[in-house]
């Protein structure tokens, strides 16, 4: 157990995701990843966390496993082609995690969705929450449409619009 850890999150404000991502900001994600999802037939989940809860703190868990948990709570694995896709913003903790279904993952290595990460970690550590966000939304999209093509049928069966926690 990290106390450090456990004191800042509980220290930080839960407004702070809303504040960082506004809902000027969040339209402008939701509007992103419409477009990203047109081209290509996964789906995309964006998920930005002020603290996380304290449960989660107690037992130490990490980003990477909170954002395991919202991808099963959201049904991000619950799309028709197994192609959803959680993009999971740790803001106490400077983290961004990105997970991606199983009919995915076949085919995308995990350390590309990483490099994303990293990126978009960079841009945020400069305090460029919009272009970290939206140029990583792109690149997602555009990892999705070279292995997964938008066909005939595309359904949008995850909301587009980022959940601020």
């Amino acid at each position: 157990m990290n106390v450090g850890r456990i004191f800042k999150h509980l220290l930080t404000p839960p407004w702070l995701a809303a504040r960082r991502f506004g809902p000027a900001l969040s339209a402008e994600i939701g509007a992103a990843v419409e477009v990203a999802e047109a081209g290509q037939r996964g789906e995309i989940r964006f998920v930005v966390e002020g603290p996380m809860p304290w449960a989660d703190l107690r037992r130490g868990r990490t980003a990477r496993q909170r954002a395991a948990d919202l991808f099963a709570r959201l049904g991000v694995w619950d799309t028709e082609g197994n192609s959803g896709v959680l993009i999971y913003v740790q803001l106490v903790d400077r983290q961004v995690e990105i997970l991606a279904d199983r009919g995915i993952a076949a085919k995308v290595a995990q350390a590309e969705w990483d490099t994303i990460c990293r990126g978009m970690e960079a841009a945020f550590k400069a305090g460029d929450y919009r272009d970290g966000a939206l140029g990583a939304i792109r690149q997602a999209g555009s990892l999705l449409a070279g292995h997964f093509p938008a066909g005939e049928r595309n359904p949008n069966e995850l909301p587009d619009r980022p959940l601020i926690l």
